[in-house]
């Protein structure tokens, strides 16, 4: 059986959360305190940060290698395209998020960084998401109709908005309609944790 190591605020892990309940499978989850983190983790992950995957002899860490992990070995329903090529751009916009979105995220996340950084982190994620509001004028889902990865890496920070204080203007609507279609999936909310819930009102 996997075990998951998983923040129960943290928006990584959330997504590993969401990938598990989504393949319908028999897993484990140990919620593990970002404040006071057990010795173990450190000895799991050199950079003593969650989530960590283990299987047997295999651990992984980073939340978009385990999930890529997970969808290989439980392939139903299939979250990563199967095409070679659309599955190389899934890459690539993963990559993306991580470098443009996700990695604001960390800032909000680091209570130590300053006002300033904090405004800097919010723009930017605002910006970024303004970007993808075009893609669900005719479309579901980020790559159409077909719920994928790329939708598992934005939920837990659409579930955020709020928490973050990140205010999106009202041509965002598509976007938001988008995030409500994530959030009634079975799997969000089985995934999510009763910390995360009081991140919303």
């Amino acid at each position: 059986m996997m075990t998951l190591y998983s923040g129960t605020t943290d928006p990584f892990s959330q997504r590993c959360r969401i990938v598990l309940h989504e393949k319908g499978m028999d897993f484990q989850v140990v919620d593990v305190d970002l404040e006071k983190k057990a010795e173990d983790i450190a000895l799991m992950n050199p950079y003593n940060e969650v989530p960590v995957l283990i299987e047997r002899d295999l651990i992984l860490h980073q939340a978009n290698i385990i999930n890529e992990y997970i969808d290989e070995r439980f392939p139903h329903p299939q979250l990563m395209p199967p095409d070679p090529v659309m599955r190389a751009k899934t890459r690539y916009f993963l990559f993306q998020f991580e470098k443009e979105i996700f990695s604001f995220v960390q800032d909000l996340e680091n209570k130590s960084k300053s006002a300033e950084t904090h405004e800097k982190a919010r723009a930017a994620i605002r910006d970024a998401l303004l970007q993808l509001v075009p893609a669900f004028a005719k479309h579901k889902f980020l790559l159409g109709d077909t719920y994928s990865m790329l939708d598992v890496a934005l939920t837990p920070l659409l579930w955020r908005l709020e928490y973050y204080n990140i205010n999106l203007p009202k041509h965002a609507a598509p976007l938001m309609k988008y995030a409500e279609r994530l959030f009634t999936r079975p799997a969000f909310s089985d995934a999510i944790t009763s910390a995360e819930r009081g991140m919303r009102k």
